[in-house]
């Protein structure tokens, strides 16, 4: 569909909307590059950007210096499978987690928030933890009497601690209370890294370093001196699966272990994850198509000027067309108004086009 507009409109437009002018032999093509128009704002964004980027690459080369007058030693960074996005835990690992925590930690560190029926189909069969509370000595009451008991443990039941009371807890341990290890990972910056660091940081003082006889060393613990004992040694367990007890072995199924109390619906986060993103694909796929099919009209329009010298022998031509609907435009012939409304053109378009092709000073817009 041809529609004869004035040529001096089009370099106005040209400015407003972003066209480029291109030439084809003797028709002067203007195309719409309004994605590559430079906008007033681009300067002042661009200044925004190099002033964010200059300040954060100082605060973050200021951050590095004040870390390295720092007398603790940078965490390390482990390889955490786990922490990938389409990965869970390892339960074999929380398994043994298990094990390692009741041997070594349970005699002073608390769970106080886990009971015995979350380890089941997570770390354990249900036989197996009735088993495991049934171990436990639960305190139960007040019964008809009013008297307080004691009765195996249940699976319902929580994890019963190794002190009664805070008190008792504070006195096996030289008067300082053993925190509760079910938050400890998410309780701590980089809770993962450190946790293991900890758990294998142990070391003889260095020279100039004084320490007393109830306390340690510990290279990555704040201060380097702590009351703690080292409590993972080779072999001072044998797990079920057969796997060597060395310390790092101990150390990083304590972490997974761990990492599972802090956040009992890690895998069903995982899985949530996974169906969200599947779910997002397809909704942006959707998205793109149908702005693609609303837009692609108005991305593929094009204004084009034709050199044209019988310009006289086109009007008789669209006074000649009949169609029902118009589109209002102005032509310009020099500096006269020759015609307001031009009708669109229907049975007449190949004749129309040969002639706008010898024609001059006509300015076609295309659809």
């Amino acid at each position: 569909m041809a529609v004869l507009l004035r040529r001096s409109s089009f370099p106005l437009r040209a400015r407003r909307v972003g066209y480029h002018r291109r030439q084809s032999g003797g028709v002067y093509t203007w195309c719409d590059v309004s994605g590559r128009t430079k906008r007033g704002g681009g300067g002042i964004l661009r200044t925004c950007l190099g002033a964010g980027a200059t300040c954060g690459s100082l605060l973050y080369l200021l951050d590095r210096s004040v870390e390295a007058m720092s007398p603790v030693p940078r965490l390390p960074s482990y390889p955490w499978e786990f922490q990938g996005y389409l990965k869970s835990l390892d339960h074999s690992a929380v398994r043994r987690g298990w094990q390692v925590y009741m041997t070594a930690c349970y005699s002073c560190h608390s769970l106080r928030y886990v009971r015995f029926m979350d380890l089941i189909n997570v770390s354990h069969t249900e036989n197996e933890v009735k088993d495991i509370a049934a171990e436990f000595e639960v305190q139960d009451g007040p019964d008809d009497e009013g008297n307080y008991y004691t009765r195996p443990g249940r699976t319902s039941d929580l994890i019963p601690p190794a002190f009664p009371n805070e008190q008792a807890a504070k006195a096996a341990n030289l008067g300082m209370y053993p925190s509760d290890l079910t938050y400890f990972v998410h309780s701590k910056s980089n809770g993962t890294n450190y946790l293991f660091a900890f758990l294998t940081g142990w070391m003889e003082p260095p020279a100039g370093v004084a320490v007393t006889e109830l306390q340690h060393f510990n290279v990555y613990f704040p201060g380097n001196v702590v009351s703690m004992p080292q409590v993972l040694f080779e072999n001072i367990l044998e797990y079920d699966d057969g796997t060597p007890a060395t310390i790092s072995q101990m150390a990083k199924d304590l972490v997974e272990f761990f990492t599972w109390t802090a956040s009992q619906e890690f895998d069903q986060r995982k899985s949530m994850f996974i169906r969200a993103m599947g779910v997002s694909l397809m909704l942006l796929a959707s998205t793109f198509y149908y702005h693609r099919y609303v837009w692609s009209s108005m991305r593929s329009r094009q204004i084009a000027y034709v050199k044209a010298n019988i310009w006289l022998s086109v009007l008789p031509l669209l006074s000649n067309s009949s169609c029902s609907s118009g589109i209002h435009s102005s032509v310009k012939f020099g500096s006269e108004r020759v015609l307001n409304d031009l009708k669109r053109v229907s049975s007449d378009d190949h004749n129309l086009d040969m002639l706008l092709r010898s024609s001059s000073r006509v300015t076609v817009k295309t659809f």
